[in-house]
């Protein structure tokens, strides 16, 4: 089934609060809906779930992939071409050991920056019903459901004391 979004506008805290408690009522997930705001509010003003971020992964495995890649760099530079000198070892630690941090940082760099797209939920391939009127204060509650269900959510929706209106992302 095709998933569909349903906004609706709330310009009181409580109201927005109350159309969150509705829909858990109803059955809803709390990854089937969120709140919408201009206003920075802080979390669990509306009773939401707190989110779980686990963008600090990212550049630890991207650490261990730079320094993994620069010590097979590195080793394998040295061991294809060696240079004998004064019988000193073919792989030379200190040189190795600046060339690996480099790439430590390099990966856990890069690594950070495709986390924080991923984190962000870019690109958002499914946009959800919007008003601009969230950007003029109201508060916005979306619920992003499978088609049949969109008219439990619209009632539940009603049912918070809708102050603005009820959006459909499909139309």
């Amino acid at each position: 089934m095709a998933k569909r979004s349903v906004l609706g506008l709330y310009t009181e805290e409580d109201s927005a609060a109350d159309a969150l408690d509705n829909l858990r009522d109803a059955g809803f997930d709390e990854g089937e809906y969120e709140i919408l705001t201009g206003t920075p509010y802080p979390e669990g003003t509306f009773g939401e779930a707190e989110p779980q971020h686990k963008l600090y992964r990212w550049p630890l495995i991207g650490a261990a992939c730079g320094f993994t890649i620069a010590l097979l760099i590195t080793a394998g530079t040295e061991l294809a071409y060696p240079l004998i000198t004064g019988g000193k070892p073919i792989l030379s630690i200190p040189a190795m050991a600046i060339i690996m941090y480099e790439g430590s940082m390099l990966g856990a760099i890069i690594f950070t920056v495709i986390g924080i797209i991923f984190e962000s939920r870019l690109p958002r391939l499914f946009m959800g019903a919007y008003s601009e009127k969230i950007t003029e204060g109201h508060i916005g509650v979306t619920v992003t459901t499978e088609e049949n269900r969109t008219d439990v959510a619209e009632e539940a929706l009603k049912q918070a004391g809708i102050d603005g209106e009820i959006i459909r992302g499909w139309q």
